[in-house]
């Protein structure tokens, strides 16, 4: 998937698209990418919680199963040393598994960002938080279809 590769819409991208534009997956890096450390540590610890030691191999080159070894697999506690090692296109490959798995947890970002005041005032988690809010609420209504989310690439 190419947008693993070489996330459009970040900093110094000439073809930034706007927010409102983007996939989840990559509102959530972007957001990543201007959080704080401690935000960046929170946002992980997030999207790691529900992910078995078997996925998180196969993520990213196993970056995140490094990171939660060392962490320990109880409770997650990511260090900032783990955090100057992630990259965008690696946040990507995270929530668009995390999405697989359990889509309740993507969803719980939003409640963790409007929480946030550094983060509320991101145009980024704005949108991010209102997509995620958007379909939560389809979900329980029953639509099954996710209306906020562009085409996924086969």
């Amino acid at each position: 998937m190419k947008d693993q590769e070489t996330p459009a819409g970040f900093a110094g991208d000439e073809t930034q698209r706007p927010a409102f534009e983007r996939s989840i997956p990559e509102l959530v890096a972007e957001v990543y990418e201007a959080a704080s450390p401690a935000e960046r540590g929170h946002l992980l610890e997030q999207l790691l919680r529900p992910l078995g030691v078997l996925s998180l191999f196969g993520i990213a080159g196993g970056i995140f199963a490094q990171i939660r070894f060392r962490s320990g697999w109880q409770e997650v506690n990511i260090g900032l040393e783990d955090l100057q090692n992630v990259r965008a296109a690696q946040v990507i490959a995270l929530v668009d598994h995390a999405q697989q798995v359990s889509v309740e947890t993507v969803d719980g970002l939003a409640q963790m960002l409007a929480a946030s005041p550094l983060m509320s005032a991101s145009a980024a988690a704005a949108v991010l938080v209102t997509l995620l809010l958007r379909r939560a609420r389809s979900r329980q209504s029953g639509d099954t279809g996710d209306a906020t989310a562009p085409p996924r690439a086969s």
